[in-house]
């Protein structure tokens, strides 16, 4: 197969009930960022066919949460062996709709599958406890029971991942499901309905619904058949969902907008936090919420990092993200690059120094080159900004205590990342780092059996981990007489 094409059997409907379905409203065309060549045009649901999409969830739901927690499990095991077996499609599809480089594409894969292999496991794993209530006339049983039909939204910037993060635990838990994925980079989670439907996830279980219109989630949150809405995106979409689903006091999980701190203290090993820094900054071109966008660097240290990591970003190949050699591929549209760009001229004409990078390159695609700027104020606006971008911008500070100050001015507090090899440090910023995600010493902290989420305007709840499945559950408490 052409590595610029898409797998045949990619769909591109909507996945209701167990069959796919045109879309009521005209189709809406899927771009490759690097090229702006139309990839394929995908179905367009209308707010009838969101709610004929939550009716097969509320449908299945009886059925699926009885349904024995070892068949889950195996089922989600088949799924992740099935995502592997694919890999190459799953990788190039992502490559073409998204712009990551393919290496990057499947590490998604891996990433994204482990997922579904680790709430396979824990999908038996769900237990309550019973023992007798203090004053000794009653004992109490408490159980865990799916929560019910759920909604989930995913973004376009990981687009597998994204999804197995949020379905995994779902149907694990015994939850049905709704899934709505961002309209840009809709084709991988289409590829991934397949995958489940082809691995024999009982129709109606997984529904998959793509839409540009507000409408169609506005009615399916509005629907008192829906009892829990998961949304990874911006804080401010984040918070007018909240709003929506406060009328149905809907259970919620948010994983929203980060702003993350990368410290480099003074007794810093300085080559490994230039890796470092180059691995939590360029992941995903820059694209991560948990992307570090403030290098607050030691005083004694800041301009030989900021020197040593332009360097590393100037060898860095821009272009296609299917050709080898490539390191950083595009911007997912001309509007994010554009965002960028002014971004990081304001910081110049406010000051900073551009040490590589800040140009927009000719030629068709929302390329951005690797960007560092340095000797950035404390006060600058870019410092505010989720920069969304392979930007790096550092400014320095005195002591620790400054450069905690700096880290935690923001609203956000979704990761951080700090390089020091003081142990008592290390436990300091542990407590102190307003954050939900702390990497020490390294610039990759996401991992399926990591609790990922933030504190502040971040987010509500818990990806990953044991804490993943609690979130689609909810706990019962039965008073039982007691029999002595």
């Amino acid at each position: 197969m052409d590595e610029h094409s898409l797998p045949s059997d990619l769909p591109t409907q909507l996945w209701i009930g167990g069959a796919w379905v045109d879309g009521a409203r005209p189709a809406t065309p899927v771009a490759n960022p690097d090229t702006g060549e139309l990839l394929a045009t995908v179905a367009n649901a209308d707010v009838e066919q969101g709610l004929a999409a939550l009716a097969a969830a509320d449908h299945a739901r009886p059925g699926w949460a009885a349904t024995p927690p070892r068949t889950r499990a195996e089922l989600l095991r088949a799924a992740f062996e099935a995502v592997v077996a694919r890999r190459e499609d799953f990788a190039r599809t992502m490559t073409l709709e998204m712009g990551k480089t393919l290496p990057e594409s499947d590490g998604e894969v891996t990433y994204g599958a482990e997922f579904l292999r680790w709430f396979s496991e824990e999908a038996v794993r769900i237990e309550g406890r019973y023992g007798i209530l203090p004053e000794g006339t009653l004992r109490g049983l408490v159980m865990k029971r799916p929560v019910g039909p759920c909604l989930l939204l995913t973004p376009w910037n990981f687009p597998l991942a994204m999804a197995t993060r949020k379905v995994a635990p779902a149907l694990a838990a015994g939850c049905t499901v709704v899934l709505r994925p961002s309209s840009v980079t809709p084709l991988t989670t289409l590829l991934f309905a397949r995958v489940l439907a082809d691995v024999g996830i009982p129709d109606g279980v997984v529904n998959v619904i793509t839409s540009t219109e507000h409408d169609v989630t506005d009615a399916v949150i509005a629907d008192p058949r829906l009892r829990k809405l998961s949304f990874t995106g911006s804080t401010e979409v984040g918070q007018a969902l909240l709003r929506q689903a406060a009328d149905g006091v809907l259970r919620t999980s948010m994983e929203l907008g980060g702003n993350a701190p990368f410290l480099v203290f003074e007794d810093a090993d300085l080559a490994a936090a230039v890796e470092g820094a180059k691995a939590a900054k360029l992941r995903n071109i820059g694209e991560a919420c948990t992307a570090a966008n403030r290098f607050i660097v030691h005083e004694s240290i800041a301009g030989e990092f900021a020197r040593r990591l332009a360097a590393e970003f100037s060898r860095l190949e821009v272009g296609d993200p299917l050709a080898e050699g490539t390191d950083v591929g595009p911007l997912i549209s001309a509007d994010a690059r554009e965002q960028v760009h002014s971004l990081v001229s304001s910081a110049i004409t406010a000051g900073a120094q551009l040490l590589t990078g800040g140009e927009v390159p000719d030629g068709p695609g929302h390329h951005y080159p690797p960007t560092v700027l340095a000797g950035v104020g404390h006060d600058a606006a870019i410092l505010g900004e989720e920069i969304f971008g392979p930007v790096a911008v550092v400014t320095s500070f005195r002591d620790e205590a400054e450069a905690l100050r700096i880290a935690n001015a923001t609203r956000m507090g979704l990761a951080a990342y700090a390089y020091t090899r003081d142990p008592d440090r290390i436990q300091r910023l542990g407590v102190l780092l307003e954050t939900g995600m702390i990497g020490i010493n390294t610039g990759v902290l996401s991992n399926a059996a990591a609790p990922f989420g933030g504190v502040k305007q971040s987010g509500i709840g818990r990806e990953g981990s044991h804490e993943g499945i609690q979130e689609y559950l909810e706990t019962v408490y039965l008073a039982l007489p007691d029999p002595s």
